[in-house]
């Protein structure tokens, strides 16, 4: 058996047919066709069910899949160990962040990091908690920054600091310059601007209002975290979002209020049991050195 045949045959899986796959490998499809014969008569078993119009995978096939997908994912893995570089004079690092902390984290950071590793190329995602585990656990992503509620098993979640989220306001809202702290009844009269439901800082704010008992006056949501600061900063509605976020480069400003603010833990994400090349071993040090202790 050759590791072509893996590819082959996840290849046929993931375009539900042998045309498309034959299309995407360049390759005739005939060949595919014979390669999978091979791998079907080296195993003793039929892997894909071809009596419909769809090629689907037979139960067998589905368990063999996920075992030809884990063991691609290892031996990329082992290429990469082959070819890093222990003083890194060169090598990549493939990290992502949700976006509140692509927010106001990842210019100091990359800031950082290459400062200290000037010949490291970095590739940098800004992706939802479900894009992040999908690529932590695929080999996609070598290291994330993101919240710690984990669902996958095979991510290892490493504390990094605890984020607090903050009322705030743009200069064009009439409690811009309040320094008196807000009581839950004035939160509760205030017009937000929130992120969409679909964001996990949403779910936060969510769970932080029903549990102060305020109902809010949701006027706005959006998608997008670049496009609500936009909002705040030129329209008289409030909102909430990590801390860090309000400051005078942005026209933020940051309400006191008398409830205890939302707080949530953030972590550093990567695949348990695997092969972390001295890049992200690095980034991982200079978060929790440099990045934990100021937020």
């Amino acid at each position: 058996m050759l590791l072509r045949h893996l590819r082959y045959l996840l290849a046929v899986a993931d375009n539900g047919g042998f045309t498309r796959a034959a299309e995407v490998l360049h390759v005739s499809q005939p060949t595919l066709s014979q390669q999978i014969r091979q791998l079907e008569e080296t195993l003793g078993v039929t892997l894909f069910d071809r009596t419909s119009r769809t090629v689907t995978p037979t139960d067998s096939g589905l368990a063999y899949i996920e075992c030809a997908r884990r063991v691609l994912v290892e031996l990329a893995a082992g290429k990469r160990a082959l070819h890093d570089v222990k003083d890194l004079s060169r090598g990549t690092l493939r990290l992502a962040m949700t976006p509140t902390f692509m927010a106001y984290l990842v210019g100091p950071i990359v800031r950082d990091y290459c400062a200290r590793y000037p010949n490291i190329h970095l590739e940098i995602c800004e992706l939802s908690m479900g894009d992040i585990e999908v690529g932590i656990a695929d080999d996609s992503l070598d290291i994330a920054i993101a919240f710690d509620h984990v669902r996958n098993p095979d991510i290892e979640s490493i504390p990094a600091f605890v984020e607090t989220l903050s009322l705030m306001v743009g200069r064009y809202h009439p409690l811009y310059d309040c320094k008196t702290p807000l009581t839950a009844e004035q939160v509760a009269g205030l017009d937000f601007a929130l992120l969409t439901p679909d964001f996990a800082t949403r779910t936060c704010v969510d769970d932080y209002f029903s549990k102060v008992g305020i109902t809010p006056k949701i006027v706005i949501e959006v998608n997008s975290v670049n496009t609500l600061l936009e909002v705040i900063q030129y329209s008289g509605v409030a909102t909430i979002l990590p801390e860090p976020i309000a400051n005078q480069d942005r026209g933020l400003h940051k309400l006191q209020m008398l409830e205890t603010a939302p707080q949530r833990g953030a972590s550093l994400l990567r695949r348990k049991n695997n092969y972390h090349n001295a890049a992200s071993i690095a980034f991982m040090e200079l978060v929790l050195e440099t990045v934990a202790p100021n937020i």
